[in-house]
This record gives C-alpha cells, structure tokens and sequence, in this order.
C-alpha cells in the first residue's frame, strides 16, 4: 500500500486531501500541532511542530508523497505577524522540504495560492513565494519531484473564522444581515473544498510532476452576485452591505501581475454548485450555533 504524509492535515483543506487519500487507498499520517477532530480509524495521527526536524523526519521516513498544508494562510494575520508568518510559511516548509531530500521522497505536494505572483497578499504572499522558490530549488538541486498548487478562493464544510466565506455566512446567521469587507467590483473564483481535495489526489499524476498547478473555481463570480444568492437562500430581506478598508491585502478583481512562472489550471470535471455547497455550509455552521447556544445554556 502506498504511503502519504500529510503536514496540516488536521485543517480545513488538509483534512479533506488526507480523506480523499485514504479513500483512494493510500495509508495516511497526519502531522499537525493539534488532533484532527476528522481523523479515521485508518489514519495515523502525530502531533508536533513542523520546525522541529527530527520529529518532521520521522514522519516521512516511510512516506511515499508528501503534502504540506501547514501553513498561517490568513492574508491580515499575515499583516499581523510576520515574523511567525515567515517562519511557518517559509522555514517550516524547508523542513518538510529537507526531511523529503533526506528520505528519497517520490513527490513533494506544496500548497501555494493565486496570490503568489499578486501585487496583493502581504506577507503572506511573500512567504508563499518564497517557499515556491526553495521548492524549486530543492528539485534543481537534488532532484525532488514536486508539485505546486495554487489554490483559489476555498469554501465548505470544516471552515473556521479564518475562511473568508465562513465568515460572511456566519456574520449573516447571527446578525440577519449579510455584509463584505472589501470592493462592490470584487471577483472571485471560489472552488469547493471537496472539489479541490479530489483534484489534489488527482495531480499526482505523472503528467502532473514538477508543474504549477491552478486550482480555482471553473468561472469568476461577482462577490455581490454571491452575497445576494446567500441573502436569498436565508431569506434575508436586507440589502447587502459593502464594508471598506478592512481587507487591505486582498485583490479585486484578480490576484495577477506578471507571472515568471505560470501555473497551469487544473479542471475538476465534475464539481459541487456553488449554491448547493452554500446550503452545505449554512446548515453546518447553524449547526454550530445551534450547539455553541445549547452549551451556554447547560
């Protein structure tokens, strides 16, 4: 059986390529700083520090691929805190990258963003740059194999308050009010995690080696547009507010300048509705309400 080691796998996204790993038969370790509330029985679990070596080692040492999910990914944490941002992005992807060199590792998956070559991102973006760049250094040099995605705008179940969707949705439940931090002229191209997750599995592909892969959604859709179809679905009859200067960081209406190094998209060819995976992901986090509510009042 082949063996995958997935660094962040107890997060949004990395939870949800560990399940579509373990599904397409692959033995699956999870490292991550916290237990994975979405771990299977067929799952491994280690917790630690990704900046710590020997135990990054270790984790590898059997793997066959190797993704790397862990990350600070909030763009104004990133303007926050860039020193820790660095050192997660950027120093702790170098100690997946050299545990992978040492341990003959047969593909290195690396989790990037459309925001790498983006006039917008922060330090987050510079990060994410930076360890695209040691990546392909690492290949250069000792000839790991990788690939590179660049994921899009994300949504769906397992979200937390750092999920730009999740946030909206949230605000709107426990307000009655739909609202945006950002441009009424904001486009977006907004990707379900599920689908994302399948076509991480997918890319390794030999086809699929030393390439930078796109991962975005398969058209653009108006921020506004998506806010009213959410007003719709709650049966919000208030109009939707626009909220400036509070997401600095992020792009409008695309997140491309000059690239060096283009990424090719990558297609899911079948993917989940947006307004099906927004019904998915309201009555999850009503969910969550409805149990943070019951555990106030116990």
């Amino acid at each position: 059986m082949k063996k995958a080691c997935v660094f962040g796998g107890s997060g949004f996204l990395g939870s949800h390529v560990a399940d579509k790993l373990s599904d397409s038969g692959y033995e699956v370790t999870i490292f991550d700083k916290d237990r994975s509330l979405w771990l299977k029985d067929t799952q491994r679990m280690i917790i630690g520090d990704i900046l710590d070596q020997d135990r990054v080692d270790g984790a590898v040492s059997e793997a066959d691929v190797v993704y790397n999910f862990a990350a600070i990914a909030d763009l104004n944490a990133g303007i926050r805190d860039p020193i820790g941002t660095m050192k997660v992005n950027v120093l702790g992807n170098g100690t997946v990258l050299e545990a992978c060199r040492k341990n003959n590792i047969k593909r290195l998956v690396y989790a990037s963003s459309v925001y790498v070559y983006s006039r917008h991102g922060g330090f987050y973006r510079c990060s994410k740059q930076a360890a695209e760049h040691y990546v392909e250094e690492y290949a250069n040099t000792y000839g790991l194999d990788y690939t590179i995605l660049r994921y899009g705008s994300l949504y769906g179940p397992r979200s937390d308050r750092s999920n730009g969707v999740y946030r909206i949705i949230r605000h709107a439940l426990e307000t009655g009010t739909v609202s945006y931090s950002g441009s009424e002229e904001s486009l977006r191209e907004y990707i379900h995690v599920e689908d994302a997750a399948q076509a991480s599995v997918a890319i390794l592909k030999q086809e699929f080696r030393n390439q930078h892969i796109v991962l975005t959604g398969q058209e653009q859709l108006r921020v506004e547009d998506m806010l009213k179809m959410l007003a719709e679905i709650i049966d919000c009859k208030q109009p939707v507010e626009f909220k400036s200067g509070e997401n600095e960081a992020h792009y409008i209406r695309t997140p491309y300048s000059y690239q060096p190094k283009l990424g090719l998209k990558y297609i899911p060819p079948v993917h989940i509705d947006m307004g099906q995976g927004l019904i998915q992901l309201i009555e999850n986090i009503q969910a969550e309400i409805t149990d943070t509510h019951l555990d106030r009042l116990a």
